[in-house]
């Protein structure tokens, strides 16, 4: 059943009426530009046909009062009061922290509601499973009570949460996807413009994600690390962002950073390079030139690996993997924040079948952990169902 259906169903049998609002989000992958989103930088994902649904309805009074059918746990809140974290239940943070947020800008959003949220992003893989549901409360919100905000501002609201309620520095590529992804498209981002260049996806080509069952989780320390390095790096150049290095400016002052701080030099590089290697990739997507998008994602991994430190031996090795297969037909990388998660793969249909099998005759062997395979489709942003 899908979420947006089990939603619905869970929504009668908790609070005993029919949901009158339904909402769904999806979760994203990010085909390349990693770590480059809260550097002003350039990202290209698509939305996948994995999200998040909400069905809900009005109460007489201020309360949200919400059930995580996942995790089978109710959280309460109250809108006429000021909003608090619940310290007993991570998952609570994204739904308050969204409401919170549009309270700011909305303060005569005091509506209250029963809803109930259903979703089958799978979690800690790094596919953007609290974008997905920030993103889906923003719209449920929005059109619960006919409030003023576009679907940008909803992402922007979504990432306001994650960063100041929730503690993740992340930046704003996980919530735009959500929020405006387009079907059969990759959506190259413009993080500080928010401009965006939608690319169809060629269409005899399949995105694989692999999850490699190695779980992360951002909040814990090395996500905002390496932000703070970009930052150190930032301000070596004198610049806002790193975003505003060029490759040519990075090179002629690239030993005097490393003599100051190698590390952040290595942040740095990846960042300069993956912004470049972004650009290039919509030029070749434009032109189908496949086997160069395949070049570009495997510099990409090479990059996270080497320079930003952020991939792991079980990750590594499904790369290679699926590389194995690919050639020169499309590419692999790690997808995501890092330190677990999924990888991405990018082939030709023909080419799936071959993936998956010579992983599922690997990996488990060489590392103890079960795969799990996904085919995705590039997939529409938030809507109202």
């Amino acid at each position: 059943m899908s979420p947006q259906e089990l939603a619905k169903q869970i929504f009668k049998e908790k609070f005993n009426r029919t949901s009158t609002l339904n909402v769904y989000a999806p979760g994203r992958v990010n085909i390349i530009g990693e770590h480059t989103d809260y550097n002003d930088g350039f990202v290209m994902p698509c939305a996948i046909n994995y999200g998040t649904a909400i069905s809900g309805a009005k109460r007489d009074d201020s309360i949200f009062k919400v059930y995580a059918s996942d995790l089978k746990q109710f959280d309460e809140f109250s809108l006429a009061e000021e909003i608090t974290v619940n310290p007993k239940e991570k998952w609570t943070g994204y739904v308050r922290g969204v409401v919170k947020f549009i309270q700011e800008s909305c303060p005569d959003f005091k509506q209250g509601a029963d809803l109930v949220i259903s979703g089958n992003v799978p979690l800690s893989a790094g596919l953007s499973s609290s974008a997905s549901l920030e993103v889906a409360i923003g719209k449920f919100c929005q059109q619960l009570a006919n409030l003023p905000i576009s679907n940008t501002e909803i992402a922007l609201v979504g990432q306001k949460a994650e960063n100041q309620f929730v503690g993740c520095q992340c930046g704003n590529m996980d919530q735009l996807i959500s929020a405006l992804g387009q079907k059969d498209h990759l959506l190259m981002i413009d993080c500080r413009s928010l401009d965006t260049i939608p690319t169809p996806v060629p269409h005899n080509i399949a995105v694989m994600i692999v999850n490699s069952h190695v779980k992360h989780d951002l909040v814990a320390g090395e996500y905002n690390e390496r932000r703070q390095q970009c930052e150190i790096a930032a301000k070596f150049f004198g610049v806002k962002a790193l975003r505003d290095v060029s490759i040519e400016t990075f090179k002629q002052r690239e030993n005097e950073l490393i003599a100051l701080d190698e590390k952040v030099a290595k942040r740095a590089r990846h960042v300069i390079t993956e912004n470049q290697r972004v650009l290039e990739a919509v030029e070749a997507l434009k032109q189908g030139d496949i086997t160069r998008l395949g070049k570009l994602m495997g510099e990409s991994h090479d990059s996270m690996r080497d320079d930003f430190e952020i991939t792991v031996p079980q990750i590594d090795y499904l790369v290679e993997l699926a590389q194995l297969v690919i050639g020169n037909k499309g590419g692999a990388r790690m997808t995501g924040g890092g330190f677990g998660g999924c990888i991405v793969a990018l082939a030709p249909l023909d080419k799936v079948e071959a993936v998956r099998q010579i992983i599922s005759e690997n990996y488990e062997k060489q590392t103890g952990l079960k795969e799990d395979f996904y085919v995705c489709t590039a997939s529409q942003g938030v809507v109202v169902c």
